[in-house]
C-alpha cells in the first residue's frame, strides 16, 4: 500500500513537469515550420496560377497569414532563456491548438478545391505532395500531443482523400485509399514517438530528481565524504568534508588527487602532517579500516574518525566524522565514573582499582602499607544547621587539608558522604600510620571558615596494615579498616584505632546475629512479654507495656537491648514493629475493658510513610478500640521532622489513640515537648530514682511530675523496685502510675492474664494492695 502511494505521488509530481515539456516540444524548430508554411503558400499560389481558379487566391493568402503568424509565435517562445513553466504551458497550448487547427482546416479546404473543382494533374500532384509532407512533419513535430495530430489529419488530409474519392476514377480512388493508409501510419508513428518521448522524459526527470536527492543527502549528511577513483583522483566530495577540512571549493573542479586533498587539509591546519601521512597510507593500502586522529597541536585541536572503504572496481570511499564532542563527553563520563565531582578526589571504584594495583606491585616489597578510613564527626549537624551548600564547602576544605598532609606516593579518595580513605605506602612501622592518623584527627578538627561561619568538626580514623610476608586484597583491607573505624567511633570519636583480629570475630558474630534475626522474623520466633503499669490511687493495673523477647534456639532468651539496635541497622525494625503492634492489639482484646496496651515505636517505625495506616489496620483487625492503644515514643522521634511528627501525633490523637513520652529525662528533656505535642502521658525514666532518698533528686522528680500534671498529663515513674521508692513518689499525689519490678517483672501473656484477674477481681483488691500487704507481712 505504501509503495503504491509512493508511485502515485511520483506521478503526481512528474505530471506538471511532463506537461510543460510536452507543450514546449511543439513550439521548437521555428525554421522547420516557417519553411513548411512557406512551401505550402508557394504551392497554393502556383495552383492558383496554373488552374486560373480565382477561388484559390483567398485560400493562398489565408495560408500565408496563418502560417506566418504561427511561425513567429514559435519564434517568440523558442528564444526564451528557459523552458516553459507549467502555468506558461497551460496558457500557450490553447493558442497553439487554435492556430494549428485553423491552418489544417485552410490546408484541407485548399486541397479539396484544387482536386475536386479543377481538372489539373499538376495541381493535384502539388496538393498531394504538400499534404503528405505537412502531415509527416506535423506527426514528427507534434508527438507531444497525439490528439492534435488526429485533428490535423482529419482537417487537412480528410478533405483531400474525400476529394479524390468524389473525383472518381481508379487511380484517384486508389490514391485516396493509399493516402488513408499513409495517414493512419503517421498517426501510429506519432503515438510511438509520444510514448518513447514520455518514457525518456520521465526517466530523465526521475534520474534528475534522484540525483538531486542524492546530492541533497550527500551534502546534508553529518559525515564528510570523499570518493576517489581507481586512478586516485577525486570523484565526489560533499560540502561537509570541505567544511570540516576548510578546503577550497575548486578542488573538485580541478580533478584533485588524494595527495592533493590531504596536502590541502594539512595546509589549512585541519590535520597535522603526521596524521596526513597515516591517512595517505590507508588510502594507498586499499583496505577496510577505521582510524582516529587527535591533533591537539593543529589549529583546531579536534579528534577525527576516518573510515576507509575500498570499492569493488578500485578506488576508495573515505568517511570523516568530527568526534571531538563525543570524545570529550566520554572522557567526562569516564572521569565522573571514577572521580568525585564535588572534591575532584578519586571515588570508591577508582580507589579500589588503584590500591589493587599498588598492592599487587608491592606484594614482594619489604615495607608496609596502611589504609586509613576517615569519618567526619558532627558533619550531619553542619548540614542540618547551615545547609547542604555549606556542607559541600566543608567537604572540599577537608579534601584540601588531606591532600596537604600526604606525600606524593600516598593516595586519598572520597567514598561518599563524609567518608574519606587514605592509602599510605612504603612505611617502616605501624607508628608511621599512627602518626598520620593523629595528624589527620588534629588537622581536621581545627576550625573552618565557611561563608563567614566558624565551623568545628572532628574525625575518627580506622587503620588496617598490610604485611610484607602476606598478601591481602583491597576488599579485605577496606573491610578491616572499616571495622577499626567502627571501634574508634565506639571509643568516643575523635581518635584512631588499628584493626585487630578479634574485631573480625565481633563483626562475624554480628553478621550471624543479623542472619538469625532475619530468619526469626520469618519463622515468628519472637514472643511478647508484658509489664504492668499500676494506678497508685486504685491499686489496679491500667496499662500493660508490650516488650519483645526472642527465644533463640541456641542463645536462649535474647533481650530487646540486643535485638532493637541490630534490627534498626538492618532496616527490619519496621516489619518487626508491625508484628509487635498487631500481636499486642490482639492480646489486649483478652484483657478487661479498662486495661490498655502500650507499644513502643522506634523513630524509624514512627516516621515511616504509612504509620497511620498500619495503626488503623491493627485496630481494625484486632477489633481493639482506639482508646485502649497507647503509643510510646522517645525524644529522638520528636527531634526528626518536627512538623511531620506533630501532624502524625495530632491525627493519632483525633483517632483516639493515646500518646506517651517514654524515658523522659534521658535526653534533652526539653519542656517544649510537653507543650507543643499532643501527649497524654509522661514516663519519667528510672534514672530519677537514683538518690531519691535525698532532697535534691526527690525535689527534681516531684517538680517534673507536678509540671506534667498541671499540663493535664498523667505521670508514670519507671523502675520502682522498693516500697521506700514507692512511698516517696506517691507522697504528694502528683505521680499517677508506677511501673517496676516491685509490682511485676515482664511476664508472658498467660501470666499477664492471671495478674489482671487478680488486679480486677471481685473483691477489688488491686495489685498495689497485694504488694503492700506482702511487704508488711
Amino acid at each position: 500500500m505504501q509503495l503504491a502511494d509512493q508511485k502515485q505521488s511520483d506521478r503526481d509530481e512528474l505530471e506538471p513537469i511532463l506537461y510543460a515539456a510536452l507543450v514546449n516540444s511543439m513550439v521548437q524548430n521555428f525554421w522547420a515550420i516557417f519553411l513548411g508554411s512557406a512551401s505550402a503558400a508557394v504551392a497554393a499560389v502556383m495552383t492558383a496560377l496554373k488552374t486560373g481558379d480565382v477561388r484559390l487566391w483567398p485560400i493562398a493568402f489565408a495560408l500565408i497569414a496563418v502560417g506566418t503568424g504561427r511561425a513567429f509565435q514559435m519564434r517568440r517562445y523558442e528564444n526564451r532563456a528557459h523552458g516553459l513553466s507549467f502555468e506558461e504551458a497551460r496558457q500557450l497550448e490553447p493558442r497553439y491548438w487554435i492556430g494549428a487547427l485553423i491552418y489544417a482546416a485552410v490546408l484541407g479546404l485548399w486541397a479539396f478545391v484544387v482536386i475536386y473543382l479543377n481538372e489539373d494533374a499538376v495541381a493535384d500532384m502539388l496538393c498531394v505532395a504538400i499534404g503528405i509532407g505537412y502531415t509527416a512533419g506535423g506527426a514528427a513535430r507534434n508527438y507531444g500531443r497525439p490528439r492534435l495530430i488526429q485533428w490535423h489529419v482529419a482537417l487537412a488530409c480528410g478533405p483531400m482523400s474525400l476529394a479524390l474519392m468524389l473525383h472518381g476514377g481508379f487511380y484517384h480512388v486508389g490514391l485516396a485509399v493509399l493516402l488513408m493508409f499513409f495517414f493512419i501510419g503517421m498517426k501510429n508513428i506519432n503515438l510511438s514517438l509520444h510514448a518513447i518521448f514520455v518514457k525518456a522524459l520521465t526517466s530523465s526527470f526521475r534520474e534528475s530528481a534522484l540525483a538531486s536527492q542524492f546530492d541533497t543527502a550527500l551534502n546534508n549528511m553529518p559525515h564528510g565524504l570523499c570518493m576517489f577513483r581507481a586512478d586516485g583522483r577525486l570523484a565526489v566530495m560533499n560540502h561537509r568534508f570541505g567544511e570540516l577540512m576548510a578546503l577550497p571549493e575548486d578542488l573538485v573542479k580541478r580533478g584533485a588527487t588524494a595527495a592533493d586533498i590531504v596536502s590541502a587539509c594539512i595546509a589549512a591546519g585541519s590535520i597535522s602532517a603526521e596524521s596526513g601521512k597515516q591517512i595517505m597510507a590507508e588510502i594507498e593500502h586499499g583496505r577496510i579500516r577505521e582510524i582516529v586522529t587527535a591533533d591537539p597541536d593543529s589549529s583546531r585541536g579536534r579528534t577525527l574518525a576516518w573510515t576507509f572503504q575500498p570499492m569493488a572496481r578500485g578506488g576508495t570511499v573515505l568517511l570523516l566524522e568530527d568526534i571531538t564532542e563525543r570524545t570529550n563527553a566520554e572522557a567526562r563520563i569516564s572521569h565522573l565514573a571514577r572521580y568525585d565531582e564535588l572534591t575532584a578526589l578519586p571515588n570508591r571504584v577508582s580507589f579500589r582499582d588503584e590500591i589493587g594495583r599498588l598492592l599487587a606491585n608491592a606484594h614482594h616489597a619489604e615495607r608496609l602499607s596502611a589504609l586509613l578510613f576517615v569519618d567526619l564527626d558532627q558533619f550531619k549537624q553542619v548540614n542540618d544547621t547551615l545547609g547542604h551548600p555549606c556542607g559541600d564547602q566543608l567537604l572540599c576544605a577537608v579534601a584540601n587539608r588531606l591532600r596537604e598532609m600526604l606525600r606524593p606516593e600516598d593516595f586519598v579518595a572520597r567514598f561518599g558522604g563524609d567518608e574519606f580513605v587514605v592509602f599510605q605506602q612504603n612505611i617502616s612501622a605501624a607508628e608511621d600510620a599512627a602518626s598520620l592518623a593523629r595528624r589527620i584527627v588534629e588537622r581536621l578538627s581545627e576550625r573552618y571558615r565557611i561563608d563567614n561561619h566558624l565551623v568545628e568538626i572532628g574525625a575518627s580514623v580506622g587503620i588496617a596494615l598490610t604485611s610484607p610476608d602476606g598478601a591481602v586484597s583491597a576488599d579485605t583491607l577496606l573491610k578491616n579498616a572499616d571495622m577499626a573505624l567502627y571501634r574508634a567511633k565506639a571509643d568516643g570519636r575523635g581518635t584512631f584505632c588499628f584493626f585487630r583480629d578479634e574485631m573480625a570475630a565481633t563483626v562475624e558474630a554480628r553478621r550471624i546475629l543479623e542472619l538469625d534475626l532475619r530468619k526469626a522474623l520469618a519463622n515468628e520466633e519472637f514472643e511478647l512479654f508484658y509489664q504492668p503499669l499500676v494506678n497508685l490511687k486504685t491499686g489496679k493495673i491500667t496499662t500493660c507495656e508490650a516488650l519483645l523477647r526472642w527465644n533463640h534456639p541456641v542463645r536462649g532468651t535474647v533481650s530487646p537491648v540486643d535485638i532493637i539496635p541490630v534490627a534498626e541497622d538492618m532496616g527490619l525494625i519496621v516489619d518487626l514493629g508491625r508484628w509487635i503492634l498487631r500481636r499486642a492489639c490482639m492480646e489486649c482484646m483478652n484483657w478487661p475493658d479498662g486495661v490498655s496496651v502500650a507499644v513502643n515505636f522506634s523513630p524509624q517505625q514512627f516516621h515511616q510513610r504509612d504509620v497511620l495506616s498500619e495503626i488503623r489496620y491493627a485496630l481494625e483487625v484486632s477489633g481493639l478500640p482506639a482508646h485502649r492503644l497507647e503509643i510510646e515514643i522517645t525524644e529522638s522521634s520528636l527531634l526528626r521532622n518536627t512538623q511531620l511528627t506533630h501532624d502524625i501525633l495530632s491525627q493519632l490523637h483525633a483517632l483516639g489513640v493515646r500518646i506517651s513520652l517514654d524515658d523522659f529525662g534521658t535526653g534533652y528533656s526539653s519542656l517544649s515537648y510537653l507543650h507543643n505535642f499532643p501527649m497524654q502521658k509522661v514516663k519519667i525514666d528510672r534514672s530519677f530514682l537514683e538518690g531519691i532518698d535525698t532532697d535534691r533528686p526527690l525535689t527534681l522528680l516531684r517538680g517534673v511530675a507536678r509540671l506534667s500534671a498541671d499540663l493535664g498529663m498523667s505521670v508514670v515513674v519507671e523502675g520502682i523496685e522498693t516500697n521506700e521508692q514507692l512511698e516517696l513518689i506517691s507522697a504528694d499525689g502528683t505521680v499517677s502510675e508506677a511501673q517496676g519490678y516491685l509490682f511485676s517483672r515482664p511476664v508472658p501473656a498467660v501470666r499477664m492474664r492471671q495478674l489482671l484477674n487478680a488486679s480486677h477481681g471481685r473483691r477489688g483488691d488491686g495489685l498495689l494492695q497485694v504488694v503492700v500487704s506482702r511487704s508488711f507481712a
